[in-house]
C-alpha cells in the first residue's frame, strides 16, 4: 500500500508552499507548523511527516535546526528532514534530535564518493532527494541544473545503501495539476530503491495511479492544506 507522507515548507518558522521552486511565489498556509503536525495525529494513515527547510535549501546549510529539532517532538509519526543537509554534522544532528531520515540532495547529487560514506554510516537512514525539471536534475534550492538525467543518478547510486529516492518534478511542484507519473513510473524502473513521489499530487486518486506504477509512498503539499483532500481518510 502507498504510504502518505504530508509535507511542511519552512521559511522563518512558518509553514509555506512554493510553486516550480520559484521562492517569489511563497505562500503562507493557514495552518501552523505546530497545528499542522498536530492536525496530522489525528490520522493513521499519515505513516510519515515531510519537513524541509526551504531557506537551509537555499543557502546550503541548515537555517531552522533548533525549531525542527521541537517540531519532531510534536510528532507522532516518523519524520524525515531535509534542506540545507550537507555534512555529516547536519546529518548526526536531526538523526540524535529524533529525526527518523535525511533527505539529502545538493551534496549528494555533486559528490558519490561523500553520498557513499554517508550512506555506509547511516545504512538505510539517507534517501536522495532527486529534484528534477522533468528528468534534468536541479541542485542548490533547484537554481541549478548540473546536465545530468534522473536516470543516470539512478544508475550511479544503485549500489548504495540508501533508504529511498524522493522524485520531484520541478514543473510539477506545488501548481496542483497531478504528478508526472510517466517520469516517475520510469524511474521506478531504473532504481532498485524504493521511489516517493512529490510534486502536484491532487488527492487520493493521484497516489492510487502512482501505487500501480509501483510507488513507496507520496508527499502531499499544498493538497494536505486542503479539507476536500482529507474526506474519507482515517
Amino acid at each position: 500500500m502507498i504510504e502518505l507522507w504530508p509535507a511542511i515548507d519552512l521559511i522563518n518558522n512558518q509553514s509555506v508552499r512554493l510553486t516550480e521552486g520559484d521562492y517569489a511565489t511563497e505562500e503562507k498556509m493557514a495552518r501552523s507548523p505546530h497545528e499542522a503536525i498536530a492536525f496530522y495525529n489525528n490520522f493513521k494513515s499519515v505513516k510519515r511527516i515531510h519537513i524541509v527547510d526551504l531557506m537551509g535549501a537555499l543557502k546550503q546549510t541548515p537555517a531552522e535546526k533548533e525549531f525542527i529539532k521541537e517540531l519532531i517532538q510534536l510528532s507522532d509519526s516518523p519524520v524525515e528532514i531535509g534542506g540545507g543537509i550537507r555534512s555529516r554534522e547536519s546529518i548526526e544532528y536531526y538523526l540524535e534530535s529524533g529525526a527518523e531520515f535525511v533527505i539529502v540532495g545538493t551534496r549528494g547529487l555533486k559528490d558519490l564518493k561523500w553520498l557513499t560514506e554517508m550512506t555506509s554510516l547511516f545504512p538505510g537512514k539517507i534517501y536522495l532527494g532527486l529534484d528534477a525539471k522533468k528528468d534534468q536534475v536541479a541542485v542548490n534550492g533547484w537554481t541549478e541544473d548540473v546536465n545530468r538525467s534522473i536516470f543516470e543518478v539512478a544508475e550511479e547510486t544503485a549500489h548504495l545503501s540508501l533508504g529511498g529516492i524522493i522524485y520531484t518534478d520541478i514543473s510539477k511542484d506545488g501548481k496542483m495539476e497531478g504528478p508526472n507519473f510517466q517520469l516517475t513510473q520510469e524511474l521506478v524502473s531504473a532504481t532498485p530503491h524504493p521511489v516517493t513521489a512529490s510534486g502536484g499530487i491532487r488527492s487520493l486518486k493521484d497516489m492510487q495511479k502512482l501505487e500501480e506504477a509501483g510507488v513507496k509512498a507520496a508527499i502531499v503539499g499544498k493538497a494536505a492544506n486542503t479539507d476536500a483532500f482529507w474526506e474519507g481518510i482515517k
